[in-house]
């Protein structure tokens, strides 16, 4: 469990960076941009490599459990699962979904860690998630207070094209569709459903 927690410390503290702004400039003054994109990218990286094994390493040893959700949840997470990637994809593509929601990205995480969280009640998994939907909130507040200049829809100038938002939903679809089928057992290790 300790590698978990010093999994989530790392990924999410260094991505809180951003939310102290005088904090990150202060960074990127000493390390210059190109640094301090490269030490946050280490940290990222090896928080991320922490929360993987540690997740797993928790989870074999049988954390408790904080609560028992009841068999029902899973089809609730499964619909909710389907926006999820559908949003993730609209996090990268010029497109009407993407302005509309501003930030798809922390739309998609919150959505994520929450349907997670229905289904999923021992201590490790709380962590995970909990951890992650706590801190996606906190950046959309964070996000909203910097101003305009942080908002994707201020950064994103490329107009959606006609049909940008039919291939996004298309290719969120096909993205669900894969991680149902084959990939969630292949990079998560757990069954879907």
């Amino acid at each position: 469990m300790a590698l978990l927690i010093a999994g989530l410390i790392l990924f999410l503290g260094i991505h809180t960076l951003p939310m102290f702004s005088a904090v990150r400039g202060s960074l990127a003054e000493k390390l210059g941009e190109n640094g301090y994109k490269g030490f946050f990218t280490l940290v990222s990286v090896v928080g991320l490599v922490l929360i993987i094994y540690g997740y797993g390493a928790a989870r074999a040893e049988g954390p408790p459990l904080v609560y028992d959700p009841p068999f029902w949840l899973r089809h609730v997470t499964m619909l909710l699962m389907v926006p999820v990637f559908i949003f993730l994809v609209a996090a990268y593509v010029p497109c009407k979904i993407r302005r509309a929601l501003k930030h798809p990205m922390l739309v998609a995480i919150k959505l994520w860690a929450f349907s997670h969280l229905l289904v999923n009640g021992d201590l490790a998994s709380v962590l995970l998630f909990g951890g992650f939907f706590v801190w996606a909130i906190a950046d959309r507040i964070s996000v909203k207070r910097r101003g305009p200049e942080m908002s994707q829809t201020a950064s994103a100038a490329a107009v959606p094209g006609k049909y940008s938002d039919i291939g996004v939903i298309l290719a969120g679809l096909v993205l669900y569709g894969l991680f149902v089928w084959k990939l969630h057992v292949l990079l998560i290790g757990v069954p879907v459903g």
